[in-house]
This record gives C-alpha cells, structure tokens and sequence, in this order.
C-alpha cells in the first residue's frame, strides 16, 4: 500500500518540485500561502537601462523598474509590442521572410485568433497578477470538451473513423474497471486489501464503470448514445477495446499539469496584454530599431542600433537587458565572454505554427454541438482547436492547425497557399462542411518569422543557470530562461532580472542626475 509519502516522491519525481508542492497542499500536509505582492523596495534617479525587445519580458523589465525611477528605453525591431504574443486580425501582415507574396489577412472585422500563446493555466500566478493589475479582462479558455473528436489515419482499430472523446475515455475508463473488478474479485489484491477494503473497492468500481451484475461493461451513458433506439430508447454500444488499444486514442485523452480541462484566456485577444503593458511606459519604446552590437566598459555599456531611416545610433546606459530570442541574440555583435557567447549559440528553436481558417458559420457548434476544445489527429494538421469565445454568433475562426516543435517545419517550409490546402484537405476529413463554409485563412510559421526564427527554446537545465547570470552589466531575460513557452516563463524571468538590476544598483550607489 503506498503511503502519503510515496505517492509524493512518485509525484515530484514525475511532475518536479512545483507539482508535489500543490499535491501536498491538495492533501492538507501544507497550507497554500498566498501569492505576496511584486514590490522592490527603494528609489533611484537617474540610473539608466537599455531593454532590447518589446515582448513580455523586454515590458515588464522596463515597466517594473520605471516604477522606482529608472530611465529606461526599450528598443524594438517590430512595429508593434508583444513578441510572439500576438494576435491576427483583418489587415495585419505576415512578418515571414520566404519566396512568396506576403500575406495580409482578410479576416472579417472583429474576428481574430492567436498565433502565438492563447491560453494561460490556472496556477500561473504571475501572468494572472499582470492581467489583474493592468486592467486586462480574461475569460475561460476550454482546453479539451467531451464533444471534440478523435480522428486517426494511421493506426489500426480506429482508422479513418471519427469518434468522440467522451466515447474513448468513457470506454476505456469503463474496461479498466472492468479488468480491475475481476482482479478484486479474484483475490489478486488480497495481499494490500482486507476483505472489507475489496468489497468497497468491488463496489466503486462497478460504479465506476457502470459495470452489470456479473462485472462486465457494457456501455454507459457518459459516453453518449452509439444508436438511437425505438421510442426513444438509448443503447450505449461501447467501442471494441481491441480497437481503443490499437488505435492508440487513449494518448488524447489525458494532457497533463499544465492543460486543465478548463483554463483562461485574454478577452479580444492575447496582444491586449502587452499592448496594456506598453500603454504604460509611453514614449519609452522605440519601434522599429533594431540593436546591432552592444559594448561594455568600466562603468556603462553602449548599445548601438539602425533606426527606421537607417539611421545608425547608440545609446549609453548602465545596464542593458536583452530580451530577444537566444537565435537572434547569437547573431548580434555583443562582445560577451566566451563562455556566455556558446552558451546562447547552443540553445535550438522549435518550429511551432499555426494556422486560422475563417467560415462562414460556426458548423462545429451547430451540427458537432463543439464548444472550445480540440480535435486531435495524426495527420499532419495534429489538431484543430475550436474558439472558446463568440458562441452561438454567425462567424468564426478555427485554429485549422496547430503543429509543436519541430514537427511545425516542414509545413512551415511550404508557401502559405500550399499550408491552406493542406488544412482544407485534412481538415474536411474531419468536417466535411469545410469546402461549403470556407471564407479565408492565415497561417504563422515561426521559424520564418525574421525576429523571431522560432517559437519557442529548448533550453537545457545547466545553460539556463550560465544565462541566468549577467555578463558584467548585461542580463538576459525571456521565458527561455524560465518556464520555455509559456507567458508566465516571461514574466518570472523578468521579475527577476528586475530585483537583480535593483539590488545591484541600490548596493552600487550608481544613480546619476537627470
């Protein structure tokens, strides 16, 4: 029989510390101590930062120290804030360098979809401290619904059928409890259970499973009718488990720690959020400048740039934070050590992408009764992700695919023409009314976006710690260096160069007048 503290090191050593922490909370070993407020202590004058990169981190860096008198000037190379936070509407344009005419995007008025983050988990603290204190709206974001289909080419069992997730998980939930039924029944877990322990175990299991007086299953109602019977009768006709196994469905339905059946997104958009971020430090960023070499000396560094007339110009400062991708980082005439140049040349980008298919009405909704939630695929697209906002509304805008790491590549490798064939063509698979109800599509790929070359790094444990660590007045920040991917990578990222910066400067005495 495990005890607490076995279930515990199973935990942390499966999920890392964060995850046995909120087990041992959940179990009342501890108490859930709330969150204390982002505040550094102390003001300075005149202290001056540089910031390269206008996404949330690059932001929230200047945004934090801005608060206790630092002067700090972002520079970014887009036209616009966010980084990879950013969301498509009608009339943006494509940032991808390739062979091809660039995209603009023809979506109607007031639709949109996320082509970077869209969704923010339940435990990611800061990133929902940041939308509280910037006034920013959320709304629920439906990770996975029991409606969202299952829809397989290449395995056998379930090849080329779609079925529900709640068919595959109702059923494969209702075998197990089965097979553990007999087992119970059988005396094979005499040896951990009483005779009282097996009983009730017997008991709950064959609620569970809805399992018949002779501990078979059948079939139940969770899992949605299988054929509508005279008179209105049901008959709940379970899936073959010879097939659920074969088709290797079951890998959809669980997601992990991170993907809660339900979890938040940014009202209008995940672009309000740095958009909020840069309407508060003004005149601070500088749009459109792109940094080309950093220098450091006894007692400042320079950071010199190309302005939008091509203009080359530098900046002097105390600190500079550069908050750009490491593949891009790589490339600038930095001047750092040795150590710390390989250490950034060695992290490798994923190659993510996305793509948006406007129709002209909600079919998933109407006819598949699909509100939020994906359906998972083995064909190339991987998913397709329903929007969990606009319900009920005429329009809408599918996610018609969104392919992680490097399995983005080679789709992203073909011209945006050639990527929305391929998602009408697999998707209509799935949902025939496709060819009917398609009006327009937009597709990121984030490895051909120029500042970006990615979207997002696979950084390992011991060169995050190097990274972590400034090079004389130089630090990095950036969900590289933090959680990789997620919004709240960022910003805990940037919290801590903040203090680091802070402490520094409150030790160093290096504030210089107006």
């Amino acid at each position: 029989m495990i005890t607490r503290r076995g279930f515990i090191e199973r935990v942390a050593a499966a999920g890392g510390v964060s995850l046995a922490y909120d087990a041992m909370i959940g179990l009342g070993l501890l108490e859930a101590t709330p969150t204390a407020p982002f505040d550094l202590q102390g003001q300075v004058k005149g202290v001056r930062v540089v910031v390269i990169g206008a996404g949330l981190a690059g932001l929230t860096v200047a945004y934090e120290l801005g608060k206790h008198g630092y002067r700090c000037t972002v520079l970014e190379a887009r036209s616009r804030p966010g980084g990879r936070v950013h969301t498509i509407r009608r009339g943006t344009v494509s940032e991808e360098e390739g062979p091809w005419p660039i995209q603009v995007c023809q979506f109607d008025e007031g639709l949109y979809f996320n082509c970077g983050p869209m969704r923010i988990a339940n435990h990611h603290r800061t990133t929902l401290d940041y939308c509280r204190e910037l006034n920013v709206p959320l709304e629920v974001f439906a990770v996975s619904t029991d409606s969202q289909w299952i829809y397989q080419t290449q395995q056998q069992g379930l090849m080329g059928r779609r079925v529900r997730l709640r068919e595959v998980r109702t059923d494969l939930d209702g075998y197990l409890a089965e097979l553990l039924s007999k087992s119970v029944s059988a005396g094979a877990l005499d040896e951990s259970l009483t005779k009282d322990d097996a009983e009730r175990l017997l008991a709950h299991l064959k609620t569970l499973g809805r399992l018949d007086d002779r501990g078979t299953y059948r079939g139940q109602e969770m899992r949605g009718p299988a054929v509508e019977g005279p008179q209105g009768e049901l008959r709940y006709t379970p899936l073959p488990l010879g097939e659920l196994l074969g088709s290797k469905a079951g890998e959809y339905v669980h997601q992990g720690y991170e993907y809660q059946p339900t979890m938040l997104q940014i009202a209008g958009g995940s672009d309000r959020l740095p958009q909020a971020l840069a309407a508060r430090l003004a005149r601070r960023i500088i749009y459109r400048a792109a940094a080309k070499q950093i220098r450091q000396h006894e007692h400042g560094v320079s950071v010199t740039y190309a302005d939008d007339d091509g203009d080359v110009r530098t900046l002097e400062a105390d600190y500079v934070v550069c908050a750009i991708p490491l593949v891009l980082l790589k490339d600038i005439d930095t001047g750092f050590a040795p150590d710390f140049k390989a250490a950034i040349a060695s992290v490798p980008y994923s190659a993510a992408g996305k793509m948006g298919l406007q129709f002209k009405r909600r079919f998933w909704e109407e006819d598949d009764q699909i509100f939020g939630g994906a359906t998972k695929t083995d064909q190339d697209i991987a998913q397709i992700v329903y929007p969990s906002h606009g319900f009920l509304t005429r329009k809408g805008i599918l996610t018609g695919y969104y392919i992680q790491g490097q399995a983005g590549r080679p789709v992203g490798d073909m011209s945006p023409g050639a990527r929305l064939s391929l998602a009408l063509e697999q998707g209509a698979r799935i949902h025939p009314q496709y060819p009917a109800e398609f009006e327009s599509g937009f597709s990121v790929a984030w490895h051909r976006v120029r500042w970006s070359l990615g979207s997002w790094s696979v950084t390992p444990a011991d060169v995050k710690t190097r990274l972590s660590q400034p090079d004389r007045r130089v630090y990095l920040a950036g969900d590289h260096l933090n959680l990789n991917a997620w919004m709240q990578g960022a910003f805990e990222s940037a919290r801590h160069v903040a203090t680091a910066i802070h402490a520094r400067a409150m030790a160093g005495n290096e504030a210089r007048p107006f």
